[in-house]
């Protein structure tokens, strides 16, 4: 990845604010099934960092999409390997497999197509889109296969 023209939409100090309230409410537990704090070490600090996150399942597999693009969570997992899903009292360990721009295009349809209301405004495609329309776009977005850790 070129750091100078990887894809990032940065988030507002209102998708900041949100984001913190959403990732609390999952840390206690509540939300929908698929919501769950993302807690990855940090690449620089070694500190655990937090982000609240949509996982996908896709093909009886799980899956992680950086809909914001190159995201500080999605270089930290990318260099540590392993990341953490927590809801509530539940903190699961997951290995990371980096999806190949390639196989991208099917799972970036489905996750638009699961999760149109809210991360629609980050995709330059409509969800109900030709699977075509996202291979040229697959390489904005950092995909990841969580592999379950015992």
């Amino acid at each position: 990845m070129n750091q100078a023209t990887a894809h990032f939409i940065r988030p507002s100090l209102g998708a900041r604010t949100i984001n913190r309230f959403y990732g609390w409410l999952t840390s206690v537990g509540l939300g929908p099934s698929y919501s769950y704090l993302l807690q990855v070490t940090g690449r620089k600090t070694g500190q655990t960092r937090s982000v609240p996150v949509n996982v996908l399942r896709y093909k009886s597999k799980l899956f992680l999409v950086a809909t914001r693009g190159h995201t500080q969570w999605s270089r930290n997992a990318m260099t540590d390997g392993r990341v953490f899903l927590k809801k509530g009292r539940v903190r699961l360990e997951f290995s990371l497999r980096v999806v190949p721009d390639g196989d991208k295009p099917e799972i970036l349809k489905d996750y638009l197509s699961r999760f149109n209301w809210m991360v629609r405004r980050f995709f330059p495609v409509r969800a109900d889109s030709a699977l075509a329309a996202f291979a040229p776009i697959a390489g904005r977005y950092p995909v990841f296969e969580l592999v379950r850790n015992s």
